[in-house]
């Protein structure tokens, strides 16, 4: 009786998915947290919009609850939903168009990204900014 044998192809491919999963994990994980990144300043870009429109709306047409420059910036922080600004990132002008809104905030990045100031820690952000004109109805 013969012995049966192995085929040694078979053997030596044993564990190969572990390696090929463990060799593109981390480049899922960087795509991933990427995807997840961009998401985070789109919504922030938005957020910026929609503060800086809102507000200069109000100032347009709601005198008592946008009256002054102060009161402005105050409504429009509390529009900037999700994202934390301070009433200093809203600059309130009075140009040709009547009454502009603009917003400037700093995004920090979760992984660097090129194009960006720094490789690693705080340095990793850009600048978003956001402006909106209306004409005063008062």
């Amino acid at each position: 009786m013969t012995p049966i044998r192995k085929s040694k192809g078979v053997a030596a491919s044993q564990g190969t998915a572990a390696i090929e999963f463990g060799l593109i994990l981390p480049v899922l994980l960087l795509f991933l947290i990427g995807i997840m990144d961009m998401g985070r300043m789109l919504w922030a870009n938005t957020t910026l919009n929609w503060a800086a429109q809102s507000a200069a709306r109000c100032a347009a047409v709601n005198s008592t609850l946008c009256g002054s420059a102060s009161q402005i910036q105050s409504y429009a922080v509390a529009q900037a939903w999700g994202v934390t600004v301070l009433p200093a990132a809203f600059s309130v002008t009075y140009p040709s168009c009547g009454v502009q809104v603009a917003a400037t905030y700093t995004f920090q990045f979760i992984i660097p990204w090129p194009g960006t100031t720094a490789p690693f820690g705080s340095g990793n952000t850009t600048t978003l900014g956001a402006t909106a004109c209306n004409i005063l109805q008062h």
